[in-house]
């Protein structure tokens, strides 16, 4: 046994001479402070000899003994010792790397896999001891034990006076190392809807603080089974001992993009036909009409060129209106398309469930660990959250600033990380009131705040108004689809029309590729040298701000922030072209969404004009006018009625309570005694 340990040690040592002499090298110029191991790829250790490989997938534990003391045996430039030293082996065959789903199987016990996830939460950082020095309290004498499992092992005896202690932990001639544990989870996109399973693994020493809340990793690791509790079950739960990490560079590795790129290369083209009209066609195909909403999902979901994180390229969108008008279906199609997404409600949701906390563990034995919402788990992609309007208050200030720098803040419990939430947010809501009242502004009725709204790029009604001719086309395409599924699952022949209202344009895995690929590989900028259209961006965005200009009532303008908002959509628009220059009627494309956008919310239902108030604060002018009189009135009555406020402004009593109902909520009136004062 002794001859085949030694053969297998010398054999690897010829493999690290063969193939890492200047890695080894360089492990020892920087051992230990720097650089603590190896990282060796399990394709070089298959090339050297496919039987070696082979045995370090099966007996991963016992192979890793070897590598590290071949390490430790081999012959350095420098007067060195590598004895504490690992060896990881990583990049292992697409054919042993799992999705975690797939990891706790009774043949993968002991093996040494790969498993490709996102990180879920971690916890904090300890010190756990390798091996403890312990000393008789009756002779002095020191005996070392190495611990193996979560329970802390005592000598049985004293080495030197051989009675059963009693004995003291010496710290300070302990081994020790660091240690976390973290949860990895199923990606969303890959979970077809629900939470993602997930699976524990433990890191140690120089694999702690690889990655944070919310990164998409492969981990190599070997599946270990935790002993039963007091019950004696026969059902074990599994975990993962960490042997090496991999944090994913590229945001769409698990795309592959090669296989449709002549397809998308020929859509972009216009090969096809319009590639926004094939876009808009495919985006939620079952749902007839918004075709400006659809378009606007499409933009959002290619986004605009972020600088390398340097500034935000995703658009923020909203969509509003009453109950059963299909938002939900818009939110579904988007999750469904985005390379990376996630879909969360509303109701119900914590701040962790939309940005991130730290929060009370329930693995390990670390009372805190660091757990990713919704926005952090779809960096790179798109959050798709249902009922915002549903949100509490906390939740709601949680988003504000993760909407706009793209990072999640936490500082709590001694824990302080920043995440990354490189995310495009679709969100939808409900009024406030149960349904949209025509005669208040639809901001207002939204609740959520004009700070908040301000971060949406564009927002849009999905309404349900009764209208003939529009009611007939969406029954007829309702009835068209439905009649289509039928036949598409009798095997039945489909005519053109049936075709287009079940099935999009673009196939769903093309243009899930087609997007990955756009974001990945296409950098659109306006040119320096494309004068003509640096200034029709410039004069045509002067016009919205100045639109609504009144040099005695000067309301609030529209901000600098929709501009940037116009260049993120027309960034995006190139990207569907594939192309990194982004042109005039780039521009023009964006212009007409975020004007379709302030038209829709911006209108004020009293005077029917736009009014750029409405898009910034929530209220239109008119109303706030009409809200300073009623102030003023009740100030000078010292004590009146809704009534009396009614008859002296000459205006229907139903708005004026509505408007006095507004000033109670926000401190500036009370009633008392029937009688309305002036706080």
């Amino acid at each position: 046994m002794r001859a085949e340990h030694q053969d297998i040690t010398e054999r690897l040592i010829g493999f690290l001479r063969d193939y890492y002499r200047e890695e080894v090298a360089q492990l020892a110029q920087h051992y230990p402070q720097e650089q603590r191991s190896l990282h060796v790829r399990y394709d070089d250790v298959f090339r050297f000899d496919p039987d070696l490989a082979d045995d370090i997938q099966e007996h991963p534990r016992e192979m890793l003994e070897y590598f590290e003391e071949a390490l430790r045996l081999y012959d350095l430039p420098v007067d060195v010792s590598l004895s504490d030293a690992h060896v990881r082996i990583h990049d292992l065959p697409d054919d042993i790397v799992l999705d975690v789903a797939e990891v706790p199987r009774k043949e993968n016990i002991g093996k040494l896999l790969g498993i490709r996830g996102q990180v879920q939460k971690v916890s904090a950082v300890k010190p756990r001891i390798v091996e403890a020095t312990f000393e008789c309290q009756r002779c002095g004498t020191q005996t070392d034990i190495l611990q193996t499992g979560d329970q802390l092992d005592e000598p049985h005896e004293c080495q030197g006076c051989e009675r059963q202690g009693p004995f003291r932990p010496d710290s300070s001639a302990s081994t020790w190392t660091d240690h976390q544990f973290a949860r990895i989870q199923q990606p969303p996109e890959r979970t077809k809807g629900g939470e993602g399973e997930t699976i524990d693994v433990h890191l140690e020493d120089d694999l702690i603080q690889s990655f944070d809340a919310g990164d998409r990793v492969t981990l190599t690791g070997i599946l270990d089974t935790e002993e039963p509790g007091s019950n004696q079950s026969l059902d074990f739960d599994t975990t993962v001992d960490g042997q090496a990490v991999v944090r994913e560079e590229s945001s769409y590795d698990d795309i592959d993009i090669s296989e449709h790129r002549d397809e998308i290369e020929a859509i972009a083209a216009g090969e096809h036909g319009d590639p926004y009209d094939l876009l808009v066609q495919s985006i939620n195909p079952g749902h007839e009409g918004h075709e400006v909403v659809k378009l606007a999902i499409a933009l959002q979901l290619f986004g605009g060129w972020s600088r390398g994180g340097q500034t935000r390229g995703d658009s923020h969108l909203l969509l509003m209106g009453d109950p059963g008008c299909g938002k939900s279906t818009f939110l579904k199609a988007a999750n469904d398309l985005a390379p990376r997404s996630t879909y969360a409600s509303g109701k119900g949701a914590t701040a962790a469930g939309l940005t991130a906390a730290a929060v009370a563990d329930d693995f390990g034995d670390a009372e805190w660990g660091l757990e990713a919402g919704a926005l952090v788990l779809a960096d790179g992609g798109v959050a798709c959250i249902d009922e915002i309007d549903k949100v509490n208050d906390n939740v709601i200030s949680s988003l504000h600033d993760a909407l706009e720098s793209q990072k999640v803040r936490v500082n709590k419990a001694g824990i302080n990380a920043t995440l990354n939430a490189r995310t495009a947010m679709l969100a939808a809501g409900n009024p406030k009131y149960g349904r949209f009242d025509n005669y208040e502004p639809i901001a207002e009725q939204l609740d959520l705040g004009p700070t908040l709204m301000s971060r949406f790029d564009l927002m849009f009604m999905v309404s349900d108004s009764p209208d003939k001719e529009t009611d007939r086309g969406v029954v007829n395409h309702q009835m068209r689809s439905r009649r289509a599924k039928a036949k598409k699952e009798l095997g039945k022949e489909l005519t053109e029309e049936e075709r287009k209202s079940i099935e999009p344009d673009i196939p769903h895995q093309t243009l899930r590729a087609y997007i990955a690929y756009a974001k990945d590989e296409v950098t659109p900028y306006i040119r320096a040298e494309n004068e003509e259209t640096q200034e029709y961006l410039r004069e045509e965005f002067l016009k919205i701000r100045l639109a609504n200009a009144d040099e005695e009532d000067n309301p609030v303008p529209v901000t600098y922030r929709q501009e940037e908002a116009i260049e993120r959509l027309a960034e995006a628009s190139a990207r569907v072209r594939l192309s990194d220059e982004v042109r005039r009627e780039d521009v023009d494309r964006a212009l007409t969404l975020v004007r379709k956008s302030m038209e829709q919310v911006g209108i004020d239902p009293e005077s029917g004009q736009f009014d750029v108030d409405v898009v910034e604060t929530g209220q239109s002018k008119s109303q706030r006018d009409r809200r300073k009189q009623v102030l003023a009135i009740i100030e000078d009555q010292d004590g009146t009625t809704a009534e009396e406020v009614a008859e002296i402004i000459d205006m229907d009593e139903e708005k004026i309570r509505h408007d006095i109902d507004s000033l109670k909520q926000n401190g500036k009136i009370y009633e008392t005694r029937g009688k309305l004062r002036k706080s």
